[in-house]
């Protein structure tokens, strides 16, 4: 007997979203199961005094590639809301990303060439040769006063390691700007959707049938066989049973809260730099769109916390021992003609959402 589908998908975020509209645009009959009981998975958005709250952390959306531009922009329509965070450290406030605000702030310096004497000499007193770990690449880059103020303790609390002990990678450049420019982000797009990204999820899986509340390992035998292909997103330790063993995460904790007043920070998200504040980073959801008013106000707290199974996973680890243990599963998923494998879970990898569209692209364009 033929399969009811040709593609189930396990689970509703932005990977299983985007695949499962592409599939069905081609005439493909797709089927998606979520174990929470709402689709958008990790940005997932809510209403909540009429303002649009990310359930999960602050998404914006920002790209270069203007085909996921378009692509997006055909399920809803975005804001132009620019990311300008805010640094508290110690209660002193700072402009993120590091900018001729924070040099004026941290030194008291007013031009590119008063930051960029300042930031040279630091630079030479870590001395030089390949970073050993984030600590003597951070110092390396930025010079001691940025790294103190602005990333060793933000990062410290983020991955519950000293910096030290994490490799150097995990940051990748430190981009500094000798401008006065406060928009995080660098690409031609950005912006949020209007109405929240649960809604232009929503828009992207008209046609495609979902199941809510379904937790694919109750019953795997059972949902494989109802589709001649499963695109899987989750843990990929988890779906072969951890054979070699579990890879290790980052997890979080959101603190929401609404307060009585009608504005608390001033700004989307300000972040806490120092390690003896507990939450790296405030949200305050009003922000991310102007349209919406409110005499009340919502605020999410983010808490970084260590990962155990059954625990909701955020942040791969990529040292070099879980980069290796991953490649074992990579390896073995690779042998599987039935299942593909996509997403920050099943790929152990952090994507941006660009990245996650133009990952499902890659795929998709493999499949015709």
């Amino acid at each position: 007997m033929k399969n009811k589908y040709d593609y189930l998908i396990v689970g509703a975020g932005l990977f299983g979203a985007c695949f499962a509209q592409i599939m069905t645009e081609r005439g493909k009959r797709c089927l998606i199961i979520e174990k929470r009981e709402a689709i958008g998975g990790n940005i997932a958005t809510e209403q909540v005094e009429g303002i649009t709250v990310h359930k999960f952390g602050a998404h914006i959306f920002h790209t270069s590639d203007e085909r996921v531009w378009k692509y997006v922009n055909r399920f809803a329509l975005f804001n132009n809301f620019v990311n300008s965070p805010i640094a508290n450290y110690k209660g002193t406030l700072y402009s993120l990303p590091f900018n001729m605000y924070t040099f004026n702030r941290l030194w008291g310096v007013r031009t590119p060439a008063e930051a960029r004497a300042v930031i040279d000499a630091q630079r030479a007193a870590a001395g030089d040769g390949e970073p050993q770990n984030l600590e003597e690449k951070a110092l390396r880059s930025v010079g001691e006063d940025v790294y103190k103020t602005l990333i060793k303790g933000y990062t410290e609390k983020q991955w519950g390691r000293d910096c030290k002990y994490l490799p150097a990678f995990i940051i990748g450049r430190v981009p500094l700007r000798f401008t006065y420019d406060n928009n995080y982000f660098n690409d031609r797009f950005q912006g949020i959707p209007i109405g929240g990204y649960s809604q232009m999820i929503k828009n992207m899986l008209s046609g495609t049938d979902v199941l809510l509340g379904i937790d694919y390992f109750s019953d795997r035998a059972k949902f494989d066989g109802m589709a001649e292909r499963v695109l899987y997103t989750g843990e990929i330790d988890r779906y072969f049973d951890y054979k070699f063993g579990e890879l290790e995460y980052r997890s979080l904790r959101f603190e929401t809260e609404t307060i009585e007043t009608d504005d608390f920070q001033g700004n989307a998200v300000v972040n806490y730099t120092d390690y003896e504040t507990p939450f790296t980073r405030i949200i305050e959801h009003k922000h991310f769109d102007k349209t919406q008013v409110s005499d009340r106000t919502v605020i999410t707290r983010e808490y970084p916390e260590k990962f155990e199974k059954g625990s909701e996973p955020y942040y791969p680890i990529n040292d070099e021992k879980n980069t290796a243990l991953y490649k074992k599963y990579a390896a073995e998923a690779a042998k599987s003609e039935k299942t593909l494998f996509g997403g920050r879970l099943a790929g152990y990898k952090y994507y941006d959402m660009d990245d996650t569209v133009a990952a499902v692209f890659a795929l998709a364009d493999g499949l015709k």
